[in-house]
C-alpha cells in the first residue's frame, strides 16, 4: 500500500507521520515501531523517533510506503 502524505510545513517528525497516516494508532505506538527497527527512511533503517521527515522523502513501515510531498 502506498500513501501520499501532503506536507504543509517544513517537516514532520517520524513518529507523528506514522500516526497521521494511520500506520499506528498513537504517537507512542509510532515511537515503539521506530525503536524496534521496523521503519526505513529512504531505504535506511531509522531508529530516531523524532527524525525530521522532509519533502521528497519516502518512509516504509512493513508493507506501507509513505511518500511525502510538500503542498504547493
Amino acid at each position: 500500500m502506498t500513501i501520499e502524505f501532503p506536507l504543509e510545513r517544513d517537516h514532520v517528525e517520524l513518529h507523528h507521520l506514522l500516526k497521521l497516516t494511520g500506520v499506528c494508532n498513537s504517537g507512542g505506538a509510532g515511537k515503539a515501531m521506530v525503536a524496534s527497527g521496523a521503519v526505513t527512511v529512504d531505504g535506511v533503517v531509522e531508529l530516531r523517533k523524532t527524525c525530521k521527515i522532509h519533502d521528497g522523502q519516502v518512509v516504509q513501515a512493513g508493507d506501507v510506503v509513505i511518500r511525502v510531498a510538500a503542498v504547493p
